[in-house]
């Protein structure tokens, strides 16, 4: 059953401590209340992942990044799932959350929610590219009544989570140009549209495969290569009608809770061996080398000016979200 959001707002400060996240048992302070390692690295690093951002199975693509990083800090790395983009965002602002995979419009939501991070570094697919990435307005490959997002006025569309960076926001900018919807609010979207939120990449672009949506927004990687390399979809089952501008790249960020020295040692480790060549030639994956929910090589340093444009998408929607 394809579900419905949870506002930032909803979650409390005051609830943080009990945020509804699976893993590897309760979350404390990423300032660390035990020792340190020998590297100088809290003897817990706790991750808190997003499944909303791409799939929702998120354990496969960080378990090589994960032995990467336990051996060379010599701590345990806890990973806990977040329900949604509100739970890891509260967890990072209430010392819960040592690292975080965020989203572009993650990582802009927790930076406006006064979150105390230091971007670490970005996703790329291959060596040498910029990091960066687009969403697809999609809908069923044989609909020829849909051939941009014009046509997607009153129709049933699947978006991924309201706190998604391609997955709502750069969609809704799209269709604000498109003159469907007046602004990337809640209550301007449902008067243009009737929103179904999917709860992730994969879960929207198969619903409007399957017809539950009429149309919907995903991810490219996704669309293009995830779910077809799975035998999930096949050539034809979707039809591209849209197409957004470059979107930031997802990024990992560090609780500046860990401190200044400890966040730069991790953004060397993720940007110097956090890709599929190091991970295969060391032994921490076999084959195909998947990294994060992301179809990813490895990572580049990132900066918080790198996020600037989805900050002004977020002008330009107006999006309550933006404003949570």
């Amino acid at each position: 059953m394809l579900n419905t959001r949870t506002t930032l707002a909803a979650v409390s400060l005051a609830g943080a401590a009990a945020l509804v996240l699976s893993g590897c048992g309760a979350l404390g302070s990423a300032s660390a209340d035990g020792g340190t390692t020998a590297e100088g690295f809290p003897e817990v690093l706790r991750l808190g992942a997003i499944p909303a951002e791409n799939s929702t199975n998120l354990a496969e693509g960080y378990a090589p990044i994960i032995a990467m990083l336990e051996e060379e800090t010599g701590a345990q790395v806890e990973v806990s799932q977040a329900s949604d983009y509100a739970g890891v965002i509260e967890g990072l602002i209430a010392d819960k959350v040592d690292l975080a995979f965020l989203g572009s419009f993650g990582y802009v939501l927790a930076t406006h929610n006064d979150a105390a991070i230091t971007p670490l570094a970005a996703v790329i697919a291959e060596p040498g590219a910029e990091p960066g990435y687009y969403s697809l307005g999609i809908t069923q490959g044989d609909n020829d009544a849909v051939d941009g997002l014009e046509d997607f006025a009153g129709k049933t569309v699947c978006f991924v989570d309201p706190g998604s960076t391609s997955g709502f926001l750069y969609p809704s900018a799209g269709l604000i140009d498109a003159g469907v919807i007046e602004s990337g609010t809640e209550a301007d979207v449902a008067a243009g549209v009737q929103p179904v939120y999917a709860g992730g990449h994969d879960a929207s672009a198969l619903a409007v495969a399957s017809g539950d949506c009429e149309v919907g927004f995903a991810m490219q990687s996704m669309v293009e290569d995830t779910l077809p390399d799975a035998g999930d979809i096949a050539d034809g089952d979707l039809k591209e009608v849209w197409r957004s501008a470059t979107i930031s790249g997802s990024l990992f960020v560090g609780n500046d809770a860990l401190g200044a020295d400890v966040n730069e040692q991790l953004a060397t480790l993720l940007t110097e061996k956090a890709n599929a060549d190091y991970l295969l030639e060391h032994g921490y994956c076999d084959g195909d080398c998947l990294l994060t929910d992301e179809d990813a090589w490895g990572f580049v340093p990132a900066e918080d000016a790198d996020y600037d444009g989805t900050r002004e998408v977020c002008t330009i929607t107006k999006s309550d979200k933006c404003e949570e």
